[in-house]
């Protein structure tokens, strides 16, 4: 028996990553409707039925990054051990990412809608709730280093959280620029240096027999 309904002509999972890597190297005002179809190979029919308005594609573009290329605050948050090596593992993984040259340059988050027309503000409030919301992950990690007593009680952690996502975003920058992964990664070694100097040493140490 012959199958009900009209099968799909493209494959929408490469669609989207076509759409991707096209805003993330364009930003999303320098990329047109010609640049999407071309990288998504699809014409414009096709991207407005699977994928409704320019802004609602893009957004869906954004959650792929974040579950894909953009991955590696998430995990280093979530997986390392400890709150120190939990920002070094952060920062170096992402640095892998933005000067990754099978993929465009920097930070999809940090870059996209760095600049907008007053018509395109929520485009750009988006990726600022993006940007928000790492800050606050990484914000969480600290509070619970603070409660493991890996660090100490008067730690100011929203401090500390905001100087190295302050870092993070810096480094996207100078990968598009075109700054070397070496470069980029003596960048991370002093900041992960300050770390001391920033968290104090107010945690408690385990005590000597």
């Amino acid at each position: 028996m012959a199958e009900r309904g009209r099968p799909r002509a493209f494959d929408r999972a490469a669609a989207l990553r076509g759409a991707m890597e096209t805003f993330w190297e364009s930003g999303y005002e320098g990329t047109k409707l010609t640049d999407l179809t071309a990288a998504m190979g699809i014409n414009s029919a096709s991207l407005y039925n699977s994928f409704g308005s320019k802004e609602e594609l893009f957004r869906e573009a954004v959650a792929l990054y974040g579950t894909t290329a953009g991955s590696a605050t998430g995990r280093a948050l979530r997986e390392e051990p400890t709150a120190r090596g939990a920002v070094e593992a952060m920062l170096r993984g992402n640095i892998d990412t933005f000067a990754d040259p099978a993929t465009p340059t920097g930070c999809m988050i940090v870059l996209a809608a760095a600049s907008c027309s007053q018509q395109n503000r929520e485009v750009a409030g988006y990726l600022a709730e993006c940007r928000r919301a790492a800050v606050a992950e990484l914000e969480v990690r600290l509070e619970r280093a603070v409660e493991e007593g890996e660090l100490g009680p008067d730690v100011d952690v929203r401090t500390v959280a905001a100087f190295y996502a302050t870092i993070l975003h810096g480094l996207s920058i100078e990968a598009r620029d075109g700054v070397p992964l070496e470069r980029l990664g003596a960048t991370v070694d002093r900041a992960v240096a300050l770390w001391d100097s920033l968290v104090g040493t107010a945690a408690a140490q385990p005590s000597q027999p």
